[in-house]
């Protein structure tokens, strides 16, 4: 397998206007690398591509979640009306409110709902912010076992220590860094094979194990992990079986339900670089092969005067 990075080049009126690089790491149903591209042992940044193993280490500790809330607890929500009225559920449900959370005020993701907050002349809100269902299970979890609230963000909390060990069981390693999200709360940082074999164990989970619940969650509802219109759900809808979760500075992990698992880094964060190499990472994987849904996304179009006149295209993959 070739090291060398995957090219994603940005082509308008054919010209290459510009180019980001992917780093790649995939491991097949039996369990052996299916791709490698780019250093992917070197320590990672998966941003909210560990909340499926930050709520794992919470259902570890207690806390009875399942369906629709536990997916909104492994979320990058959009802020549309029902994640926030999941959110404020969770967090009536261990007694709390909005006040509770410990995540930074913003606008929801989902441009037509910030638009409607906006006209009504609200503003940013802790509620809104994407992370909130995590911190909302985060909070309830610390209620269940009598824990303090107030500080659950700090890296030595009980919290975190057991979330912690939770994702370096998974992975496999050590935890080769903790830095701090862009929500405030401890970020992990884990080589790029070590959340992929996180994920495959996700995708091989047995029914009725805590990770089973969370594969199940999040391949159910979609839309409750990321938003109606976000391309998250639209992969997952596309490829039953799927379970997918995006980071920020574009971080990306998968699994299928026959372990098949992937970790996807744009190394310059360029967000727009990211679906179509998840894309092909699926189809060189074998999946969505039969999912017409998935061609609009592998080759986003770039658009002049409102027509489309290029494309984001994945070159040395497939």
């Amino acid at each position: 397998m070739s090291t060398e990075h995957v090219i994603v080049e940005v082509v308008r009126s054919g010209f290459v206007e510009s180019v980001h690089r992917a780093r790649i790491f995939a491991l097949d149903a039996a369990g052996a690398p299916a791709v490698a591209r780019g250093d992917v042992a070197a320590a990672a940044s998966p941003r909210s591509s560990m909340k499926p193993l930050q709520a794992l280490g919470m259902l570890r500790a207690g806390l009875d979640l399942d369906g629709r809330p536990l997916a909104l607890a492994c979320a990058s929500h959009a802020g549309e009306d029902f994640h926030v009225e999941g959110v404020l559920k969770i967090l009536a449900s261990a007694g709390l409110t909005e006040a509770d959370l410990g995540c930074p005020e913003d606008l929801p993701l989902d441009t037509a709902t910030a638009h409607r907050v906006l006209r009504a002349g609200g503003g940013p809100a802790r509620v809104t912010m994407n992370c909130s269902g995590k911190h909302s299970a985060m909070l309830a979890t610390c209620v269940l076992n009598g824990w303090p609230t107030a500080t659950y963000l700090s890296p030595a909390h009980p919290l975190q220590r057991a979330i912690r060990a939770t994702a370096e069981e998974l992975t496999g390693e050590r935890v080769a860094a903790t830095g701090v999200d862009g929500c405030g709360a401890p970020l992990f940082f884990a080589s790029m094979a070590g959340v992929a074999r996180a994920f495959r164990a996700f995708g091989l989970a047995e029914p009725g194990s805590h990770e089973r619940r969370i594969a199940d969650a999040m391949r159910a509802h979609p839309e409750w992990t990321s938003g109606t219109t976000r391309p998250e759900a639209a992969l997952m809808r596309a490829v039953p079986g799927l379970m997918l979760k995006t980071g920020a500075e574009a971080f990306e992990a998968f699994t299928f339900e026959d372990g098949r698992a992937a970790t996807i880094k744009i190394e310059d964060g360029g967000q727009r670089a990211r679906v179509p190499v998840t894309v092909a990472t699926l189809r060189a994987l074998g999946l969505g092969l039969d999912a017409p849904e998935l061609d609009a996304l592998a080759a986003p179009p770039q658009f002049g005067g409102g027509r489309p006149v290029g494309e984001v295209r994945v070159r040395g993959l497939v």
